[in-house]
């Protein structure tokens, strides 16, 4: 038995000496170094059919930018020395890849598109300082979670289409698999809805916005109207080009709380049924959906039905987070309603209208997310113990996104059968500076909770990273926030907790760096990213 754990220390550290001297983030889970180096030239031939063409396409577009190189592309015949073959296996999972180089080809293998992208993916990291020698090496890889996302807020900031596919093509680099897509907030709604025109018309536009080094505290305004909003035509075109990249878009459209934009479009959204104007301090808005007005509800389907309509995900995020109960508990009409359906709590109310939502979503075919608080949770000291008794239960589809509370709350979701994204906001959010979480804290972070029994591990479908808005108005500060600490969060959902290692990421983030100063991306300093 000593004899046995002595041999698989000893391939383990193996495993991760020879890890450690190539550069690819997120860290492959097995890498075997060989003899030799494969050298491209113009004449290698890529040999690809038309289940892998497409990824085919991205290393022939890589290699003419690189090298100026006109590689062809062929169907598989008589094989010569130097190709770059495109290969397929049933025995690899949905996302995984095996990559072979040798002095005399390169293989990749997969059993799907995504797995013939990351298998490409690996490679481009490979060409260290544009090399065209590459080293002979064996890797066999697959990811750790299947959920590996990235959010933007653009509801508090418009950012755009160039900084969404920017910050797209990175994660495509990082093999991240979900853009979470927040749309809609008090501050702002940033998505066309045909059916009410002033969702953008009047929602898309505040007068100004809150400023200054006191944030939430501060009294300073910039004076200074900010909007901006995406068309459905936009939205379908960063749609496409984010399914290129085996990226999907997942939108978040919140309620019934942070809605403050729609209600100031259509004030009789409202449970005061009030005129109000889009606000120009952040924090939680003026007012929340009147769940008990049927109109509402209407509105609210339809909103969704559009979203659908252009969005090809599976998942439609729907917030649920920071209600202010109290704009429910003085609605007559609100309180009439829910004693006649038998609720007694707003909590309660909130998880009855979620069902509600979240079978609406389910007849369409698709599958209802949100913050952890649609359980119930009592995470905010603005609400009362008595509002956050819930006598009935979140419709067991529900995926969960879970950002704040004890890790009780999260075991207590996994042991109930849901299925849970865990992006904890003290490790996982962006806008957070690097003194609260330094780049080692966001490496070292570990999606499934400690002590959560194993059974329950797979309901940890994954990870995400936020980046909340508030308090970055230009794209130069966001991408010192998500910049370097985005490559960290990648290994986080890909790498198995024994194949990561801190200082051999941070010699591959080198090379990283690099690619990010030559595509305009203003990362963080070496000298900021940690704790002083």
């Amino acid at each position: 038995m000593k004899l046995l754990t002595v041999l698989l220390t000893l391939c383990l550290i193996s495993n991760i000496t020879q890890a450690q001297t190539l550069n690819i983030i997120p860290r492959p889970q097995e890498i075997h170094i060989q003899d030799g180096r494969f050298a491209i030239n113009p004449q290698t031939e890529i040999i690809a059919s038309v289940e892998n063409y497409e990824s085919a396409k991205v290393l022939q577009q890589h290699l003419q930018e690189a090298f100026g190189f006109e590689n062809h592309i062929g169907e598989a015949g008589k094989l010569k020395a130097n190709y770059i073959q495109f290969k397929p296996s049933k025995d690899l999972a949905q996302e995984a890849y095996a990559l072979n180089i040798s002095a005399k080809s390169i293989e990749i293998s997969a059993s799907s598109q995504a797995g013939w992208f990351y298998g490409v993916q690996s490679l481009l990291q490979l060409m260290d300082n544009q090399s065209k020698d590459i080293p002979a090496v064996s890797i066999s890889d697959s990811p750790r979670f299947a959920w590996r996302a990235f959010m933007l807020d653009e509801a508090r900031y418009f950012k755009g289409a160039e900084q969404v596919k920017l910050l797209l093509n990175e994660m495509a680099r990082l093999k991240m698999n979900v853009f979470h897509w927040h749309l809609v907030d008090d501050q702002g709604w940033r998505i066309e809805i045909k059916k009410y025109p002033l969702l953008t018309q009047v929602g898309s536009k505040r007068s100004s916005t809150q400023v200054g080094p006191l944030k939430w505290n501060s009294p300073i305004q910039s004076a200074e109207v900010h909007e901006g909003f995406y068309t459905q035509e936009q939205i379908k075109e960063i749609i496409a080009y984010a399914q290129a990249r085996h990226i999907t878009i997942v939108p978040e459209i919140e309620m019934p709380g942070h809605s403050s934009a729609a209600i100031a479009a259509y004030p009789w959204l409202g449970t005061a049924k009030k005129e109000i104007e889009v606000p120009i301090k952040f924090g939680v808005g003026t007012d929340v959906y009147d769940v008990s007005d049927p109109k509402v509800y209407q509105f609210l389907t339809d909103v969704l039905d559009e979203v659908m309509e252009l969005f090809p995900s599976q998942v439609i995020h729907i917030g649920g987070d920071e209600v202010k109960y109290d704009h429910w508990k003085s609605s007559e009409t609100v309180q009439a309603y829910m004693k006649e359906n038998g609720i007694s709590s707003p909590a309660g109310l909130q998880v009855f209208f979620t069902n509600r939502i979240s079978n609406y979503l389910e007849s369409k075919g698709k599958r209802m997310m949100g913050w952890n608080e649609i359980m119930g949770h009592n995470l905010h000291h603005f609400q009362d113990e008595s509002d956050t008794k819930v006598d009935q239960q979140l419709a067991q589809q529900t995926l969960i996104h879970f950002w704040k509370g004890d890790f009780n709350l999260a075991t207590t979701a996994a042991s109930s059968g849901y299925e849970i994204v865990n992006s904890l906001h003290s490790q996982t959010y962006l806008d957070y500076d690097y003194q609260s979480i330094p780049l080692s804290k966001a490496y070292h972070f570990d999606p499934i909770p400690k002590g959560l029994a194993e059974e329950y591990h797979s309901k940890v479908i994954g990870t995400g990273s936020q980046m909340w808005g508030e308090w970055i108005p230009t794209n130069g500060h966001m991408h010192f926030m998500v910049f370097p600490r985005l490559a960290a969060y990648a290994e986080v959902g890909w790498t198995e907790l024994e194949n990561k290692d801190f200082d051999s990421f941070k010699t591959a983030l080198k090379r990283l760096q690099a690619i990010w100063k030559q595509k305009g991306i203003y990362y963080a300093p070496d000298d900021f990213v940690e704790k002083k």
